[in-house]
């Protein structure tokens, strides 16, 4: 079992309710660590830091003021950070003629930038060792039509991690990917609902079935104990997905079409 009594772990992107962030942060809550929950939403993270005995901080990924900010706050109250996980992500699915320079600019900004945010602030708050978790996806490895802004930058911070990995290992960072395939969270809850898609998905699964956030807190918390001797490491924590292929655009939509007339039936 893993115990992280006596960490202090930061969790940026749990301010939507019940989404990966949050199950992350419960999870390390209940290993014994001391949360600082992030995000853009006072409200929801005041509710999960009451909930969990944490503390709730406020911050923008994007900006680097708030980043430092978050971190410097965290150890000055507590001498140092252990524990930093990055479960922020913008889900823009998005044709490709149709995507605009602002929708690239958010993204690269919140899914590249905001990433080399924090691994500054944890290069100066990460005093005695730690390990730095960035959630990024399957699909950069199974890709997925309409999605190439994501795709791409997560991509590019799964490098950074790797950057950062290879050369701050001798500080004692452990810095780590992991990457779900689609996922039941509230970000993917509309799709999910279609009746017909998961279906479409789940049969490219090994394992049977698409991915929970309780799966990838599970790993999370893995990457977290002292004991687990693993960096730069993007961990697949999808099922297997990555041993086959997300579904094409027409296989989703005749899965999709074929429970529809079945409903209608």
């Amino acid at each position: 079992m893993t115990d992280l009594t006596a960490k202090t772990a930061i969790v940026i992107g749990a301010a939507g309710d019940h989404n990966m962030g949050q199950v992350i942060a419960r999870a390390l809550s209940d290993a014994g660590a001391h949360l600082i929950v992030s995000g853009r939403k006072s409200e929801p993270l005041e509710a999960l830091a009451s909930e969990i005995g944490g503390e709730a901080v406020t911050c923008d990924l994007t900006s680097r003021a708030d980043v430092d900010a978050l971190f410097d706050g965290v150890a000055a109250r507590h001498g140092k950070v252990d524990i930093a996980i990055n479960a922020t992500g913008w889900g823009l699915m998005k044709p490709w003629a149709d995507v605009t320079d602002e929708d690239l600019a958010q993204m690269v900004a919140l899914q590249f930038t905001g990433v080399h945010h924090m691994l500054n602030a944890c290069l100066r708050t990460m005093t005695g060792g730690g390990s730095v978790i960035q959630i990024s996806s399957a699909t950069t490895q199974c890709l997925i039509h309409d999605h190439a802004a994501y795709i791409g930058t997560k991509a590019g911070s799964e490098a950074l991690i790797r950057c950062f990995a290879n050369q701050y290992g001798p500080l004692g960072i452990c810095a780590n990917v992991v990457s779900p395939g689609l996922t039941a969270t509230p970000m993917a809850a509309a799709a999910v609902a279609t009746p017909g898609l998961e279906a479409a998905f789940a049969k490219e699964y090994p394992l049977g079935r698409i991915g929970t956030a309780d799966d990838i807190a599970h790993t999370v918390l893995w990457l977290c104990d002292d004991r687990t001797f693993v960096t730069g490491q993007n961990i697949q924590a999808n099922g297997g997905l990555t041993l086959r292929r997300n579904p094409r655009p027409e296989e989703i939509a005749a899965s999709v079409g074929a429970a529809m007339a079945a409903q209608a039936g």
